[in-house]
C-alpha cells in the first residue's frame, strides 16, 4: 500500500491517473512522473521478487518527517531518503505485515536529478533497497550480501543502479581525491 504523507507537497505526478485526467485544462501531463497507482504495482512486483509474501506499507513523505523519523528510531538527527521498519508490534494479524517504508520525496526528487533520471524511477530504487532490509538485508554488515541480491534485482526489475552502488562509487570517489 501506497501512502501520501498530507505535509507533502501537492505534486499531481503523485497522484492517480483518474486524477490527472480530470485536471484542470492546461495542466501538463507527465507520462514518466509516477502514480500512486503505478507505483502500488512496483511494490507488488518488488515484494516477489523479494520474497515478501506478507504486507508492507510505504509512506512516501517530506525530509523533516524522516529527519524526525531517523532521529527517533536510529539516533541520526538528519534527513535520509529511505527507512524501512520492521513489524515487532504484538497486534492481532501482526504475522500477515512485513513491515513499513518511508520515503522521502523531495530527497528523492533531487537524486533522481543527480542520477539523471525520473522521480518515478528513483522511488522505485528506494522502496526495492527498503524492501531489501525488510527481508533481513543489511548492507552495514553482511560483506556484500545485500549489495549482491539488490544488484540482481534491479537487473530483474529494470532498474539502474542502486544505493549500495552510488556510496559504493561516492567512496571511491572520494578517496581518489585525497593525497
Amino acid at each position: 500500500m501506497i501512502l501520501l504523507d498530507p505535509d507533502l507537497e501537492p505534486d499531481p505526478r503523485l497522484t492517480s491517473a483518474a486524477a490527472r485526467q480530470t485536471a484542470a485544462p492546461g495542466t501538463p501531463k507527465n507520462p514518466s512522473a509516477p502514480s500512486t497507482r503505478a507505483l502500488s504495482g512496483f511494490l507488488k512486483e518488488a515484494q516477489v521478487a523479494v520474497g515478501l509474501s506478507r504486507q508492507v506499507t510505504v509512506l512516501l513523505t517530506t525530509d523533516a518527517a524522516l529527519r524526525d523519523l531517523n532521529q527517533r528510531f536510529r539516533g541520526k538527527d538528519e534527513a535520509t531518503d529511505v527507512l524501512s521498519f520492521l513489524s515487532t508490534n504484538p497486534v492481532p494479524d501482526a504475522e500477515k505485515i512485513a513491515g513499513d517504508v518511508a520515503i522521502s520525496v523531495e530527497t528523492a526528487r533531487k537524486q533522481a536529478a543527480e542520477q539523471g533520471h525520473s522521480l518515478a524511477i528513483e522511488l522505485r530504487v528506494l522502496m526495492l533497497h527498503g524492501l531489501l532490509h525488510l527481508a533481513g538485508y543489511d548492507h552495514d554488515s553482511d560483506e556484500g550480501r545485500m549489495q549482491r541480491r539488490e544488484r540482481q534485482l534491479r537487473t530483474k526489475l529494470g532498474l539502474p543502479q542502486g544505493l549500495i552502488e552510488r556510496m559504493s562509487t561516492k567512496s571511491a570517489k572520494t578517496r581518489r581525491r585525497k593525497p
